[in-house]
């Protein structure tokens, strides 16, 4: 999809399963499992869903999956499956991730940001090394320094290694690296999680990420109990599900397995998925 500057287009790097109560918090199973079944562990089905940005010299990526390099525990706990290595993922667009100019980490949770380190023998290497990482300051600082109740969502050993490599850029609020490309904060999910705007052309892109995962997700009561705020992850996420409605902007679902993009449809700030976008 071509809006104005840039060129997009989203991938799946893989595939994996979360809880189905702590995706959908305190909605009872009966009510989201209609939007979201679960599997016999109550897993609900997940994609890692990037953003391939290019235009104005920059050839950009928003997060980067889970990345390889799990071991038996954790590929049964979360049911990882499908996962590409980036190199086959990038090809489909003629590039190889030594191309990626920056890389937009909407967070560190590992699922997010897991891609950015790929294994190397017994170590680690940038996924992409010619990358400036773009990150919140409030968001490094956070995973460097989780809290208990979110504290495996991160691995050290992977986000340390940005800064050891020189390509850690943070940054301090909303900013934009080029023009018709904004970064905006949100802090109900996790402190200082950015979310890329996109507008050109008449069209705007909205990148979901975590304050709305998956399009079953758009009602304003159905947040996770992953949020660490969460009453601030409702009123952030209405915010911009108004303003999504109001001005016609395409929503692109970081988690949903089977819609990539749409618009959305407000009635009386009930909100729910729209026309299906191509991305």
């Amino acid at each position: 999809m071509k809006i104005g500057h840039w060129e997009v287009n989203g991938f799946v790097s893989g595939r994996f399963g979360l809880d189905g109560g702590a995706m959908f918090g305190v909605v009872p199973k009966n009510i989201w499992s209609r939007v979201a079944p679960a599997d016999d562990e109550n897993r609900v089905a997940m994609a890692m869903r990037l953003l391939l940005i290019r235009g104005q010299d920059k050839r950009m990526l928003v997060d980067s999956g889970c990345g390889m390099g799990y071991g038996e525990k954790l590929t049964r706990i979360y049911s990882f499956e499908s996962i590409k290595p980036m190199t086959e993922s990038l090809q489909a667009f003629d590039l190889h991730p030594d191309d990626i100019t920056d890389v937009l980490v909407t967070h560190l949770h590992f699922d997010h940001g897991g891609g950015l380190a790929t294994p190397d023998g017994s170590a680690w290497r940038l996924t992409f090394p010619s990358a400036a990482h773009h990150i919140q300051k409030r968001q490094w600082e956070h995973a460097l320094n989780p809290n208990p109740r979110d504290r495996a969502s991160f691995f050290r050993e992977r986000i340390e290694l940005i800064e050891r490599s020189g390509n850690l850029v943070l940054h301090d609020g909303d900013w934009s690296p080029a023009e018709g490309l904004e970064l905006h904060t949100v802090d109900g999910h996790t402190p200082g999680q950015q979310l890329p705007l996109i507008r050109g052309d008449g069209k705007t892109l909205f990148f979901c990420g975590d304050l709305v995962p998956t399009s079953a997700h758009l009602p304003i009561p159905y947040i996770m109990s992953y949020d660490l705020q969460p009453v601030l992850a409702m009123e952030e996420k209405s915010r911009v599900l108004k303003r999504a409605s109001a001005e016609g902007w395409i929503l692109f679902f970081e988690h949903d397995a089977r819609l990539a993009a749409c618009y959305v449809v407000d009635r009386e700030g009930r909100f729910s998925a729209g026309d299906a976008v191509e991305i």
